[in-house]
């Protein structure tokens, strides 16, 4: 199910932080600030359980009636990423077991083994009983599975048994796992399958093909360890809904495995307000944003958002000047979020977050940041029932996988070439054009797109070949980049030229490669313009492809660095080197023009334009995400659907503003 309700907002709350006298007053000023949603729970379980099998629901039961009173929706997250104490020194099993042959120990959070039956089975008590409890009470209308997860690269006896079955229920016979792995280099051939383990001590030198399989057993783990909680939860509350809140990308885990049994993603958005970053952060917030909106390929929540400087695992950020928190907020839901939920109501006095700082600081006394909040729920308020319903919808797809991360983590290709870096800039070049873009797992449909970008298809099965084959030569334009092709799903290298099975529809071979890394080459432009290059260049033999970009250095001087191949009704571009990203911006804004998209122009820096179309009408997000004004051409005058105010043609915003249009036909 999805939560179909107006554009909301609201504040993580931790009542068990708080005097109760304290309640009352925060649920009333929350109501009248415009908050619609509170998260509580997610790290509160010594609380719910103070000791083995005994449970205490008489504050929470008074909190969340504290909160019903003043009209207040929550959704509860499962306690399950902080066992207490007197679980960890009852079933010490529970805690993960590091590379290093270390313990997790208790102390911070996230201090579990996703396979320790003690674990699972001590969470699904505590997920019973709470959903028990509160599965019919008038506030709660959802729940948050744990929190943020990630790998812990847990190496225990559980983990150890859970992967040697992982792996017996993948590889059916011995001899399937060694030639599947290619175990005979370095004599690593298995006899037993009680030889197969872990990557015990983590060594990055270890044989690849395990390496990429282990991580693919802990996303598999974790999504497992969560489908216990999900199927309580399921049972227990029928019509609410189950989310979780990924957080930091590029994580190694895969949120599209984890994900799957969900009904909206979520995600915590800490764009960073400090001045060396503001060039950088929103673009890198924006490919965020889209990524989790790619998961389901749904709108999803924002679970924690911004609400002050962070700092805990690092030195305090720079303050939000005015007017950030509300244009990161509006960011949010510019690209696709039907929530945004503030982390958190009022800085903690206690614990390691002390300086992770809320919207009320510890003083008490509410201030600029928490006026700030409050302007901006009045506006989502305003457009939040006309905004129901309403999604993005494009033409152009940019692929990702957590297999082509991890694998290419595992085996660094040349210095400086990073999967999701190089994502980034792709996505950064389309958002700086106004072109709106999915991102989306490389398996899924690409029906309905006419531009796919594929960069790093570094593993690579036939399916997928086929696939991408059949979107190009049924009119699409697919892109591909260098390091595509290179392995097999895994992890062991083809004996054909690259790009291997998109060699023939590329319409080019590699010959040759040269990791240039840090160091630069240049290629020429068809207009004979000089762009700088870096990271990789393939030396390419053109079979049916042109040549649109040819080095202009080195000793592969004249050859081929960017080429395009007519394949079918569709065009297939390969970019043999990294281009610096003024020659991205050339290539992607002709590729534009070919399939006609609109809102094809060059918007200044920091300023992002999304729109969002559903029964309530068609919404333009125009939003300056810097510290500095900026002028953008409308091309006629327009409509606020903020304040019903006339803009334009030339629209002026100042640092952090933030407009919103409504397209009329």
């Amino acid at each position: 199910m999805t939560l179909n309700r107006p554009v909301q907002m609201g504040v993580d709350y931790y009542p068990e932080h708080w005097p109760p006298a304290m309640w009352e007053q925060d649920a009333r000023l929350m109501a009248e600030s415009g908050v619609r949603i509170v998260r509580v729970g997610e790290f509160a379980w010594s609380r719910m359980e103070p000791s083995d099998g005994k449970f205490d629901w008489t504050w929470l039961d008074e909190a969340l009636n504290t909160l019903h009173r003043h009209g207040l929706q929550v959704v509860i997250g499962t306690p399950t990423m902080t066992p207490p104490r007197w679980l960890t020194e009852k079933c010490p099993d529970i805690l993960p077991v590091l590379p290093n042959g270390q313990i997790n120990h208790e102390g911070v959070r996230g201090h579990r083994c996703y396979n320790s039956p003690s674990m699972r089975t001590y969470s699904a008590r505590i997920v019973q009983k709470l959903t028990e409890r509160y599965g019919q009470h008038p506030a709660v209308i959802g729940w948050q599975t744990d929190n943020e997860f990630s790998f812990t690269d847990c190496q225990c006896d559980a983990c150890a048994d859970a992967f040697r079955e992982w792996v017996r229920s993948r590889y059916d016979t011995l001899e399937q796992l060694n030639e599947a792995w290619g175990t005979v280099v370095w004599s690593g051939e298995y006899n037993d399958w009680e030889q197969v383990t872990p990557p015990y001590g983590g060594s990055p030198f270890q044989n690849p093909s395990l390496l990429l399989d282990y991580t693919r057993f802990q996303s598999d783990s974790i999504a497992a360890f969560q489908q216990i909680q999900i199927a309580l939860i399921r049972r227990n509350c029928p019509g609410h809904a189950v989310t979780h809140n990924f957080h930091t990308y590029p994580q190694k885990a895969d949120q599209y495995s984890i994900g799957r049994e969900l009904d909206f993603a979520s995600f915590d958005y800490y764009p960073n307000p400090s001045p060396g970053k503001t060039e950088t952060s929103p673009y890198s917030g924006a490919l965020s944003l889209d990524l989790t909106r790619g998961i389901k390929r749904r709108n999803f929540w924002i679970m924690e958002q911004l609400s002050g400087p962070p700092g805990c695992w690092f030195p305090m950020w720079r303050a939000p000047q005015p007017g950030f928190l509300r244009a990161h907020s509006w960011q949010a839901i510019a690209r696709g979020a039907d929530a945004v939920v503030h982390f958190r109501w009022r800085s903690a006095v206690a614990g390691a977050e002390q300086f992770w700082h809320g919207l009320i600081d510890h003083s008490n006394v509410p201030g600029r940041r928490f006026r700030e909040f409050q302007q901006l729920c009045a506006e989502v308020n305003r457009l939040g029932e006309r905004l129901q319903g309403s999604t993005l919808q494009h033409q152009v797809a940019i692929l990702h996988s957590h297999d082509q991360l991890n694998a290419l983590h595992i085996q660094k290709q040349a210095e400086g070439l990073d999967y999701y870096e190089n994502i980034k800039v792709w996505h950064r070049t389309l958002t700086q054009l106004g072109i709106g873009a999915d991102v989306i797992h490389e398996a899924e449909s690409l029906d309905g797109y006419s531009v796919v970008i594929a960069p790093h298809l570094y593993l690579l099965d036939q399916d997928s070949a086929e696939r991408l084959q059949s979107f190009a030569a049924a009119g699409g334009t697919l892109v591909l980049t260098h390091r595509s092709g290179v392995k097999n799903n895994s992890n062991i290298c083809t004996m054909s030229p690259l790009p291997g099975l998109l060699s023939t529809c590329a319409g080019v071979r590699v010959i040759e490669y040269d990791p240039l890394g840090s160091d630069s080459a240049t290629i020429l432009g068809d207009q004979g313009e000089r762009y700088s290059a870096s990271q990789w260049a393939d030396v390419l033999e053109l079979d049916t492809a042109e040549a649109i970009a040819v080095y202009a250095d080195q000793f592969y001087a004249k050859t081929a660095a960017v080429t395009r191949n007519r394949w079918g009704q569709g065009n297939v571009y390969y970019m043999a080197t990294q281009p610096e990203q003024a020659y991205l911006s050339q290539l992607l804004r002709s590729i534009a023009e070919e399939h006609g998209l609109s809102e094809v122009q060059s918007l200044p820096q920091g300023v992002q334009m999304t729109t969002r179309t559903g029964p309530g009408g068609t919404f333009r997000f125009i939003l300056n995400l810097s510290p500095e004004s900026a002028v953008v051409d409308l091309g006629a005058e327009a409509l606020s659907a903020l304040d019903a105010s006339r803009l334009g043609p030339k629209l002026e915003l100042p640092p952090y503003g933030v407009e919103i249009i409504e397209v009329r036909p």
